[in-house]
């Protein structure tokens, strides 16, 4: 029995033996031992490091880490850290992982220093042995030909993102170099990063002090003298934006995301250190100049215009490469197009004096270096192709920054009222405004193109620089003696005066006719155009309305023989245009009242601008022009007439103004149009049948089959609906339907 009893004691106290507590220095230290008496004790192998124990002594080191410091409180510095820091490891390990010895030490050195500042939590870039080895393995990736093109972009997006969560100390990875005038006392920084180098480590483990305590972004490393400058060629922004070329696609979309890291940073010191002081704007350009370049002059125009607007990492997905478009050239134009939505990207998400920067370096490089050479040359198929080039980036081209470059390229900066033969102000505006009138049709559809997509752009100088800045002073309008404005009177008390005057025009007999108000279909009813008194630019939009849908004859109306194909159909989409116009004007400080005329300037000085002119004169062409350019060109004149300011409506959209003489305008040129359109009838036979019928085809009801006086008839039909149109948006921006445009659709 008593030996059974001491048997079981034996048995308890074996089971209650602890092993005992592990020395974790000990350890730490027994595994860099390891590592390195790998180097004394082997030479001349050519083993991979993988099949070495240099990979599993490396996972060792780094968990004992992290124990480590889950193990201390937060301020406290372990043993193994201080050894780690003190004994300068990670400059060891990356002079081994430069040498490359054993083959594939560079890969193993770049997951460590990536996991490293991955898992620990605390703060250590701002040490200086950390910070050193990090610069050089920096300088270490994206050589030519590297095989670790993966394990380097992870390791940049990791430093990106620990600059990130501390940006003071960007400075120092970017190795910037100190003003020799800092206001900062050298010494004073040097003594303060003492503390938290691992040259004299303490008990309290260094901690993130506030940034704007610490060297500013224009400061270099504070332990190197004021003489030291650190080359700048060599460095994480060369490094990223060469990984960012990478065929592979994860390398490539890691070296996008973590420039995106970079300069998303909210700090504006850290902007101001991004836009100064390193190359990266430079080189973000020039990778987009190199793009550009690659792009064959044999590219389709119908291609780049048709061509998706996509976000800069759809190319990386899966999805993306599925749905990508193939064409001759077409990989190329996803390439710049890519690159193009991640620089505009980059500029909605960069603070204002970095996004600046960079897109003030892209006007340089690019608009002006490369793009406005191509769109002055003298071949037809070169300017056709650079114009539906830059018509698609417009369309990209979203931040604030680079619209405010391209409106500054494309229209300069001028703001008094355009002379008529001034050409040398700012050439390419003038000359992109003459190839919308240009001898072939192609490249004047493409350059209208480009005018609407601008038009579409929030920037008040658009609409300013292209039109309004030549209607400021109104001075299309006829004075009368007494220096007011000539205008129309219309009383409550005279109706018959007012019949009579609309009577005495040929082109208003139909006016209250049963063609287009009739039944339930009658929108404006004739107690309503009896209105008080009012003059030119106050006229009631009904009035308008009626104006614009009775103009083109009855016989050369084609509406009431198609169903769907009245005036009511365009009353929701210019709805939606004047919302979207109606929502720039937040901060563009536009009048809401027409400003009185001036008696200083003369009428006869009058120059309605060369865009206006040429958007004129082709309307007055539009019944001898191709289909697909007068959709263009009524296009245009639509997205200008949507606009509420009130010269532009007055001058674009009130037929009851007397211009005054030599002045032309919308409604003035329509109706030399109406005028030309009428004797031609009377001189083709069975002309209605024949438009309905051409009309039917373009709808696609009819098939194909000859028929004489096409590009008449297609003009007439044009003509038709443009007028609609402009009656719908007249509608539209009638202040006592703007409120209640929800029900137009039931109308």
């Amino acid at each position: 029995m008593d030996m059974f009893s001491k048997l079981t004691h034996l048995f308890q106290q074996a089971l209650e033996t602890r092993e005992p507590p592990v020395n974790l220095l000990d350890s730490f230290m027994d595994h860099w031992k390891g590592i390195t008496n790998y180097y004394i004790e082997t030479t001349g192998q050519t083993r991979p490091v993988k099949q070495t124990d240099i990979p599993w002594r490396l996972k060792q080191m780094l968990d004992i880490l992290v124990y480590e410091e889950a193990q201390q409180g937060q301020e406290e510095m372990g043993p193994c850290m201080e050894y780690f820091l003190q004994h300068k490891l990670l400059e060891t390990l990356c002079t081994l992982g430069k040498a490359q010895y054993p083959p594939g030490m560079n890969q193993q050195v770049l997951v460590f220093f990536s996991k490293i500042l991955v898992q620990i939590q605390k703060p250590m870039l701002h040490i200086l042995n950390v910070y050193r080895p990090v610069q050089k393995l920096v300088r270490l990736c994206g050589l030519p030909g590297s095989q670790t093109e993966k394990e380097e972009a992870q390791f940049m997006f990791v430093v990106c993102s620990r600059v990130k969560q501390d940006p003071y100390v960007l400075n120092y990875i970017l190795e910037i170099k100190k003003d020799n005038h800092s206001k900062r006392s050298i010494s004073t920084s040097e003594d303060t990063e003492k503390g938290r180098s691992g040259e004299t480590v303490s008990s309290n483990y260094p901690t993130a002090s506030n940034p704007a305590s610490t060297s500013s972004p224009q400061q270099h490393s504070p332990t190197d003298s004021p003489s030291t400058i650190f080359p700048a060629n060599a460095g994480l922004i060369h490094v990223l934006v060469h990984l960012s070329r990478s065929q592979k696609s994860r390398v490539a979309l890691k070296a996008f995301e973590s420039l995106l890291l970079l300069v998303s940073i909210p700090k504006e010191d850290t902007a101001v250190c991004l836009a100064e002081s390193t190359p990266l704007c430079q080189l973000l350009a020039e990778r987009l100049c190199e793009l550009f370049s690659q792009l064959p002059a044999t590219l389709e125009p119908a291609d780049i215009q048709s061509f998706p607007q996509t976000h800069w990492n759809v190319p990386f997905s899966q999805s993306g490469m599925q749905e990508s478009q193939s064409f001759p050239g077409s990989e190329h134009m996803e390439n710049f197009f890519a690159w193009l939505d991640f620089l505009d990207h980059l500029m909605r998400e960069a603070p204002k004096s970095l996004a600046v920067k960079l897109a003030k370096e892209i006007h340089h490089c690019w608009l002006v270096g490369v793009l406005q050479h191509e769109l002055l040359q003298m071949s037809e198929m070169g300017v056709l192709v650079n114009t539906a080039l830059l018509c698609c980036s417009v369309r990209h081209i979203q931040s604030p920054a680079m619209v405010e470059e391209l409106v500054s390229f494309l229209l300069g900066r001028q703001t008094q009222s355009e002379q008529r033969l001034d050409t040398e102000s700012h050439v390419l505006r003038y000359q992109l405004i003459e190839h919308c009138d240009h001898i072939s049709d192609e490249i004047s559809i493409t350059t209208l193109l480009l005018f609407e997509a601008l038009l579409q752009k929030p920037h008040r100088d658009i609409l300013f620089n292209l039109v309004l800045r030549n209607l400021e002073n109104r001075c299309y309008l006829t004075r009368t003696l007494g220096g007011g404005d000539d205008c129309r009177h219309f009383t409550d008390t005279d109706p018959v005066e007012e019949n009579e005057e609309l009577e005495e025009d040929p082109f208003f007999t139909d006016m209250y006719g049963e063609d287009e108000f009739n039944s339930s279909e009658r929108l404006l009813h004739r107690p309503q155009l009896i209105r008080e008194h009012r003059c030119s630019g106050q006229t009631q939009a009904l009035d308008i309305v009626n104006s614009f849908l009775c103009l083109v004859p009855q016989e050369a109306k084609t509406s009431q023989h198609v169903q769907g194909a009245r005036y009511e159909t365009y009353v929701h989409d210019a709805h939606e245009q004047f919302k979207e116009c109606t929502a720039f004007l937040l901060d563009w400080d536009w009048p809401e009242s027409l400003k009185p005329t001036e008696l200083s300037v003369s009428s006869s000085d009058f120059f309605e601008g060369h865009f206006l002119k040429v958007l004129f004169d082709r309307i007055g062409r539009i019944l001898e022009q191709p289909y697909e350019l007068n959709l263009q060109v009524t296009s245009v004149l639509s997205r200008l007439a949507v606009f509420p300011h009130p010269h532009l409506h007055e001058y674009l959209l009130d037929p009851y103004i007397i211009l005054a003489p030599g002045a032309r305008s919308l409604f003035s040129v329509l109706i030399r149009v109406i005028g030309e359109l009428m004797q031609r009838i009377e001189v083709i036979p069975n002309f209605t049948e024949k438009l309905v019928h051409v009309r039917r085809q373009l709808m696609g009801l009819d098939g194909e089959s000859g028929v004489d006086h096409m590009p008449l008839l297609k003009g007439v039909i044009i003509l038709e609906e443009f007028c609609k149109e402009l009656a719908a948006i007249a509608f539209v921006k009638l202040p006592a339907n703007n409120t209640n445009l929800q029900n137009t659709d039931t109308l």
